[in-house]
């Protein structure tokens, strides 16, 4: 198994927080796409895939119903998508991905936090460098389709590495092949169960118990807040560590 994959196993109990902020922060990322492409996930492939992450984490209907309405009423500011990066304690490189409808709370919070547990957030392109933009999608697996196979289909839209996780199979692939994987599991009538972008990091940094704790409650903080998604670092887990 590949880095990716790795990277995966040991982020994959700490993806999310609690069930309520997970639904606060799947809203806003359906906002932005109704925003972009309008309400009609038919119309809407960027939609589309938001609602099966909605429901692969729980969301009920209701929540993802009333986020689309919201979206479409004239009450509802513009969310962006803002992308802010730093250094943690003992130089651990950070990309924190964001939603937000006022920037300027947004940079003050996150700096502020950097600020209060001893970082320092860094000007756009300061560390981004360090990680691979990823886009990741979770299929179901079903009779009829093979991993190998499907790599092979798929070398053209530039993906990386394929692999068998429990009841699902994991794509990954280059930040731009989002679209041209997802037509093709659409166009294939393969279920997409989510289908996601991440940030993964080159190299790790190993750091002892004292320091991860250090670390662990920058990132607390910035999960906390409502307006990020998530966030990234190249900190080397615990369970890589053992």
């Amino acid at each position: 198994m590949g880095r990716a994959f790795e990277y995966r196993k040991a982020r994959k109990l700490k993806r999310w927080g609690n069930m309520a902020r997970t639904f606060t922060k799947l809203g806003k990322e359906i906002a932005i796409a109704v925003k972009a492409g309008g309400p009609d996930p038919a119309g809407n492939t960027r939609l589309r895939v938001l609602i099966q992450n909605a429901k692969a984490a729980n969301m009920p209907k209701e929540n993802i119903e009333r986020a689309i309405k919201r979206a479409i009423s004239k009450d509802m500011g513009d969310y962006k998508e803002m992308v802010y990066e730093g250094y943690a304690p003992f130089g651990i490189a950070m990309v924190i991905d964001t939603a937000t409808d006022n920037t300027t709370r947004t940079v003050a919070n996150v700096r502020n936090y950097f600020n209060k547990c001893g970082g320092s957030l860094g000007n756009s392109g300061s560390v981004a460098f360090m990680f691979d933009h990823k886009c990741v999608f979770k299929i179901a697996q079903q009779e009829g389709v093979d991993i190998d196979e499907l790599e092979l289909e798929l070398i053209d839209c530039g993906v990386d590495e394929i692999f068998a996780d429990e009841a699902e199979i994991v794509i990954y692939a280059p930040f731009e092949s989002y679209g041209a994987i997802q037509k093709y599991l659409e166009d294939h009538n393969i279920e997409i169960v989510s289908g996601e972008f991440e940030w993964i990091p080159m190299d790790t940094k190993e750091v002892t118990a004292e320091q991860r704790e250090s670390i662990e409650k920058l990132i607390e903080k910035l999960e906390e807040d409502e307006d990020v998604v998530n966030v990234s670092h190249n900190m080397k887990e615990a369970e890589e560590e053992e």
